[in-house]
């Protein structure tokens, strides 16, 4: 996600995207793009950059200079049009099916030990690890094929107008930029092929590069730090993530309840989204009907309502601050259920340890 704290896949999931990169068979070909050249902010952010870091300017400006301005970047960033419906059921049987299950089997019996550690050290249940990997790369299977310095350099000097936060967004790939080209000069990567998602998004977890190097941990103790080809780095890294954003071991993500029939009841719980707001005492109040260990629960909770559509009722659960926290690596409701759904699904599916 790009929402701050600096996270990782933007509110849009790389599978979305790679599905977006099929263009119709007979679509009209677009010209190749052209490199950015030396724009005047171009060649201002990378003097800054160079002065910053004691790196040679002119190289930095030709690098940059010549990276690619990606037109399927720009469409790719854009946000659905208005009035495009949500649809759970839909978005969950993107993530959660027998394929997905399956390879989160053979990965969790992979690395085990791993998971267990994680969930040792963190307090993040090896099932929300499991979760998130099987919905941002299918393990590792779709990391994305963008490379990163051109999509970073089109949000960061070409982003689109027409997006409702534009300047917001590019100040946002600009620092994300300059984040990338210090990791890639910490950790001897060439910044002109490392590939990844539209939105710059790396390796295993999607870690956007600032996260990479504020979360990123090295937890297989090989000295050093490698999201793309360690299954160990890229578990501790999330679970350390989540841990860094408030997860609090121990605690359920979320329950089950019934929203009141008044309609001013209804919107005023709904009103403030996904994060965590009302106690249960509140809730009851405002006339919610809770599961006893809702009514239970020590801390704040969110009312989440999932749409399904016009002519099926929205699916509604009470998030707690841990549901809270997943949606730190991506700012969606339904991002945050669908990986509760599939962490859950997988270990459903595991055998029970040998006593």
């Amino acid at each position: 996600m790009l929402n701050p704290p600096t996270a990782l896949l933007a509110t849009l999931t790389l599978t979305a995207a790679l599905s977006a990169q099929a263009a119709p068979r007979h679509a009209r070909s677009e010209p190749p793009p052209q490199p950015l050249g030396p724009r005047p902010e171009l060649v201002a952010f990378a003097d800054t950059l160079a002065n910053d870091t004691g790196w040679d300017a002119t190289a930095l400006r030709d690098l940059l200079a010549q990276a690619l301005d990606l037109p399927r970047v720009r469409q790719l960033i854009l946000p659905a049009p208005a009035g495009a419906a949500k649809t759970w059921a839909a978005y969950r049987e993107r993530f959660i099916d027998s394929r997905r299950i399956d390879a989160g089997l053979a990965f969790w019996a992979e690395h085990e030990a791993a998971l267990a550690r994680a969930e040792s050290q963190y307090g993040v249940p090896a099932e929300i690890i499991i979760g998130i990997l099987g919905v941002e790369t299918f393990y590792g299977r779709i990391t994305g094929g963008f490379k990163v310095l051109d999509a970073l350099a089109t949000l960061a000097f070409d982003f689109p107008a027409e997006h409702p936060r534009a300047a917001e967004r590019q100040a946002f790939f600009r620092r994300e930029l300059a984040e990338f080209l210090r990791l890639c000069r910490d950790n001897g990567l060439d910044p002109a092929e490392v590939r990844g998602s539209y939105a710059g998004a790396l390796g295993l977890p999607q870690f956007m590069p600032g996260s990479w190097r504020q979360y990123a941990v090295d937890f297989d103790g090989d000295g050093r730090i490698d999201l793309f080809a360690s299954p160990a780095d890229a578990i501790g890294s999330v679970a350390h993530y989540l841990a860094e954003q408030g997860w609090k071991p121990a605690q359920t993500t979320h329950y089950t309840v019934q929203l009141p029939a008044d309609p001013l009841s209804r919107r005023r719980l709904l009103a403030p989204d996904i994060r965590p707001h009302f106690s249960a005492a509140e809730l009851l109040a405002e006339g919610a009907t809770l599961s006893e260990a809702a009514r239970d629960h020590d801390g704040p909770l969110a009312v989440i309502e999932l749409q399904n559509g016009p002519h099926m009722p929205a699916t509604v659960r009470l998030g707690t601050e841990n549901f809270w926290a997943i949606t730190r690596y991506n700012w969606s409701a339904y991002y945050a259920m669908a990986v509760i759904e599939l962490g859950q699904a997988v270990r459903a599916r595991r055998a029970p340890a040998p006593r």
